[in-house]
């Protein structure tokens, strides 16, 4: 099956620092990939090559296979290449149903160049309204739905991040530590939500939690220096001993 995202030999330096060697990685439709690796190991310093926030030095990032490394950040999104981040910026005041429905205007938006005058104004157009509802009710934030976002607990508004890249309706979603600040009792609350992800989306998780990566993804690559270390199973990734040097023993089982 031919690659939705793909980076061929991908290079990234800071001066004399290489912080991605030769990178190749492949991502299938509805591929459910992880990518791992030590703190410093240049994860989300790739996911930014990935989605233009940084020019690699040398090499190329096809999408669906045509080559993308010079496009803008916005114009990548437009072709279906979404993101979370691991720090969370989401507008504090609105609620997720009004961040949700802004988003969905934005996307259309930007696919029909029709300016948005006003956010709060949004919410008048019904089609995108219901859009709205009913992309918070698959990934279970109806009740939260007209509550302050900075009310919600940290996780939910994690989930909440997911909704927002959702809404721009991704052929390929990065999912930069969508656990991260999440308190250990509400992981299974967010894994649930990332098994219900529509099937068709090319995922790639990057994130420390190990329970979570091993739950969720079929393919695993460890990422060490900036450099690819092993592609595998998770089975294959679990029993490789380079993979356990790595870590030290800690997470990979």
């Amino acid at each position: 099956m031919t690659a939705i995202l793909e980076t061929r030999d991908l290079c990234m330096s800071f001066g004399a620092l290489a912080v991605t060697q030769n990178v190749n990685l492949a991502l299938e439709p509805g591929a459910r990939h992880a990518l791992i690796g030590p703190n410093g190991a240049g994860k989300t310093t790739l996911v930014n090559q990935l989605t233009g926030v940084l020019r690699p030095s040398s090499g190329a990032v096809l999408l669906d296979g045509e080559d993308i490394t010079r496009l803008a950040a916005d114009r990548r999104v437009q072709r279906g290449l979404a993101r979370t981040f691991q720090i969370n910026s989401l507008f504090p005041h609105l609620t997720p149903l009004e961040a949700v429905t802004a988003a969905i205007h934005e996307r259309e938006r930007a696919t029909t160049g029709v300016v948005m005058r006003c956010l709060r104004g949004v919410s008048r157009n019904r089609v995108q309204l219901d859009e709205g509802q009913a992309l918070l009710a698959t990934l279970g934030l109806e009740r939260d739905a007209d509550t302050p976002t900075h009310e919600l607990a940290y996780g939910r508004q994690r989930v909440l991040e997911i909704a927002l890249a959702l809404a721009a309706k991704p052929r390929v979603l990065l999912l930069d530590e969508p656990a991260a600040g999440i308190p250990e009792g509400e992981s299974d609350e967010l894994f649930a939500v990332l098994d219900t992800l529509p099937a068709d989306i090319a995922i790639l998780l990057i994130e420390h939690d190990m329970g979570l990566v091993f739950r969720f993804a079929t393919r695993i690559t460890v990422l060490v220096g900036g450099a690819e270390l092993v592609t595998g199973t998770p089975r294959d990734i679990a029993a490789d001993p380079r993979v356990r040097e790595v870590y030290l023993g800690q997470g990979v089982h």
